[in-house]
């Protein structure tokens, strides 16, 4: 509690009502009470704010005033000490004035008063060739008067308006039909409410970001309906779990290219199979789910989707435009899925990056063996993959095969379903790859050119070293073979392959393996560190 103030004033807020604290717009919170607290003087509002950060769960001496969030997040405050926020237009100018505000020592904001009707004047006829504008954490709650802001800028076609006070559509719809040419809106870190009334036709806007402002699927589909133009709809961070079309599938948002669903709770594909009918979707960001199993659907799951969708007599094939799919941070751990990516008709920017299939140390496996697999992949990972890197991938990987299932064919085909695909392309007809032969490749014991190269810190500065090794050699014995190139005493090391577009070195730490059984190719390089 703070300290109480005799001369405080009837109370000015409302329970639900968005506010931040005085000197702080990035300290935001909710109203959850309005009234007297027992054993203080004066009316108190209870806030339970958004970054968890305050005293208690809105109960205090035994008695529960209101629920917050979490068990620290609630907080009694006097109203002189919260702000109920300002107007776009006042926003505008304390963002254009440098004199508006000086920062305390506590590094907060306090407010400068504007001196002179003719200074406002000059600052406000500034605006009128403004074309974007960032409005970020200024305690933004309200459009202003009517029609303030289509005089004040006219030309404004992107704005942003992160982390304020809004949270009702209607604030929302007021601003975007006073600003004709807006194209972009960003709202992230707004509390949204639920009720979604008093939104417009918004027939000019293509972008708009809605990351966590709490909305649900529902919410969406019923603002779709204002959004005939969108083409990018971010959703990041709104724990949303399920897809709810208002009919067995996400229909609509005809021009939209982009659906950003990232840092959600999604974990069944069976909800994403739901915008597999956007006909122009391109993007589809995924990354920081909770999924576990992808696949790309054949026409009995697609007809179960569509039955009794009358609008749709003539279905598209399922992500007909999909180029991009990013699947990071999820749980996908089984072969399968990464096959399955090569059904989508378009793709070619894949990200599986921090799932357990593709961290090869917790059993997945690397990125040369994914690029292999996916036979259209241009950008994986965020990383381009060149036309070289494509060509060792998939020869490596044959050998890797050969190496592992030695020719057996059944279970070759169950297992790798490119490999003779592969294998073919390259002309492999033997059983080992010769790096840059003329003609099909032989697979033969050859041997590979290896790049060995010293990193750690107590070995010293030794010059890289090129040595020529036949593929058998053991990962065991080519330790033992760089602790005498490199005239490493009393110092075991640690051997690590360092591959083209990975971020980070693969640890060789499985002493029988040979580099033909790992898939290690000609000019690869391998670092040299020491045992921890």
């Amino acid at each position: 509690m703070q300290n109480p103030d005799s001369a405080d004033s009837p109370a000015e807020f409302r329970v639900g009502q968005r506010v931040h604290s005085v000197g702080d717009p990035r300290r935001v919170g909710t109203v959850k009470y309005v009234g007297p607290v027992q054993g203080y003087s004066g009316t108190w509002v209870g806030v339970d704010w958004d970054n968890g950060d305050a005293k208690h769960d809105g109960a205090l001496d035994g008695r529960r005033y209101f629920q917050a969030q979490s068990a620290k997040s609630g907080s009694f405050v006097r109203p002189h000490n919260l702000s109920g926020g300002i107007s776009l237009l006042q926003a505008l100018l304390l963002r254009d004035s440098n004199e508006m505000y000086v920062l305390s020592a506590s590094n907060r904001r306090v407010s400068i008063q504007l001196v002179g009707k003719e200074q406002i004047e000059d600052k406000l006829s500034r605006f009128e060739e403004l074309t974007a504008a960032s409005l970020s954490n200024f305690g933004l709650s309200s459009p202003g008067a009517p029609f303030e802001i289509c005089s004040v800028v006219p030309n404004l076609k992107e704005l942003d308006l992160t982390g304020n006070l809004l949270s009702e559509w209607k604030d929302v719809g007021t601003i975007c039909e006073q600003l004709p040419a807006l194209a972009a809106l960003n709202l992230s870190h707004n509390l949204m409410a639920h009720d979604v009334t008093g939104l417009p036709l918004l027939v000019n806007l293509r972008v708009l970001v809605l990351n966590k402002t709490g909305i649900t699927w529902k919410e969406v589909e019923i603002i779709r309906h204002s959004l005939p133009a969108i083409e990018e709809l971010h959703l990041m961070g709104n724990n949303l779990r399920s897809i709810t079309p208002t009919s067995s599938i996400v229909v609509g948002f005809d021009h939209l290219r982009l659906l950003n669903l990232e840092d959600n709770c999604i974990a069944e594909w069976d909800e994403i199979l739901k915008l597999s009918q956007l006909r122009r979707l391109e993007q589809l960001h995924l990354n920081k789910n909770h999924l576990k199993h992808i696949f790309y659907p054949d026409s009995d799951t697609i007809h179960q989707l569509l039955n009794g969708i009358e609008s749709l007599e003539k279905s598209c094939r399922p992500f007909q435009n999909l180029q991009c799919l990013l699947l990071g941070g999820n749980k996908i751990d089984d072969l399968t899925s990464v096959d399955s990516l090569n059904s989508f008709p378009m793709l070619k920017d894949i990200r599986l990056s921090e799932n357990p299939i593709a961290d090869p140390g917790r059993g997945g496996i690397p990125r040369f063996v994914l690029i292999a697999r996916l036979s259209k992949v241009e950008i994986l990972n965020g990383s381009e993959v060149s036309p070289r890197e494509r060509k060792e991938s998939e020869i490596r990987y044959v050998r890797l095969v050969m190496s592992k299932l030695h020719g057996n064919p059944e279970e070759i085909k169950r297992l790798h379903p490119r490999f003779s695909e592969i294998k073919e392309f390259h002309g492999i007809e033997d059983e080992r790859p010769l790096a840059r032969a003329a003609g099909p490749q032989k697979m033969s014991s050859g041997l590979l050119s290896i790049n060995l190269k010293c990193i750690g810190a107590s070995i010293g500065e030794k010059p890289e070293l090129t040595k020529k090794l036949p593929a058998t050699t053991t990962i065991g014995k080519l330790k033992n073979l760089c602790e005498s190139f490199f005239k490493l005493k009393s110092m075991k090391p640690r051997l690590f392959l360092q591959e083209e577009g990975s971020p980070m070195p693969i640890l060789l730490d499985d002493e029988m393996a040979s580099l033909m059984d790992l898939g290690i190719g000609n000019e690869s390089t391998i670092l040299i560190d020491e045992e921890s």
